[in-house]
């Protein structure tokens, strides 16, 4: 008997929109900084931690795919799931597997830390007149010029993972015959009968935390 599939919603707009975004913003800021256009480098920048903001608090408040309770597993898991890379079957997760749920971690974790650094970066440590972030100045030469140079080493590590999970989406196309785009770009995949879509978060509380995020940015803008 052929088993009987449903259409099912599950990533919401809120974080397909931050998927995709970070996706330009992270080739914006390499543009950018390449260019020495360091003036939008930080807008770029700035763009980013609100993002990452709403994105913190969607994970813990949001939609049930998008809520790291709900997605990360142990290390265990993931290695048990990556075992079977080879193995060509229907996917059937509702949301990140086992081991996508760690690649988001550290995703996430690298951006917030090339944020973080980016926002007591200075080109020129001391000078008040160079390309600098926001709060550069509340610290020592010593450690902006440390977290300077983690901001530059922070960018290739994130070039790394990106282009580590894009082998990874590869590999589930090819080998397991998964198409993970799709469903990040629609929001639906298809799920075998029965099983329960996921719960959605309020569109009023994605508006509030990224309205949080953009204040938190703006008023880091103001500290330079």
């Amino acid at each position: 008997m052929t088993e009987a599939w449903q259409r099912v919603k599950v990533w919401d707009g809120w974080v397909r929109l931050f998927h995709w975004s970070i996706v330009l913003l992270v080739v914006g800021q390499y543009a950018t900084a390449e260019l020495a256009l360091m003036e939008w480098h930080f807008r770029l920048g700035y763009l980013a931690l609100a993002l990452l903001v709403f994105r913190l608090g969607w994970g813990l408040l949001g939609s049930d795919t998008a809520r790291f309770a709900r997605f990360v597993q142990s290390p265990l898991a993931a290695l048990a799931h990556l075992k079977h890379l080879r193995r060509r079957e229907p996917d059937t997760e509702v949301g990140h597997n086992a081991a996508g749920g760690w690649m988001v971690l550290a995703l996430l974790a690298l951006l917030l830390a090339q944020v973080g650094t980016g926002l007591f970066a200075n080109e020129e440590p001391g000078e008040s007149y160079g390309a600098h972030g926001p709060l550069a100045m509340r610290v020592t030469d010593g450690l902006s010029g440390l977290l300077t140079e983690l901001h530059e080493l922070g960018f290739n590590l994130l070039v790394g993972a990106i282009c580590l999970h894009v082998a990874a989406v590869v590999a589930y196309a090819v080998l397991k015959r998964q198409d993970l785009v799709r469903p990040m770009l629609t929001g639906f995949k298809r799920l075998p009968a029965g099983m329960v879509a996921p719960r959605l978060g309020h569109p009023l509380l994605a508006v509030a935390l990224l309205a949080l995020g953009l204040g938190l940015a703006w008023w880091l803008s103001t500290q330079g």
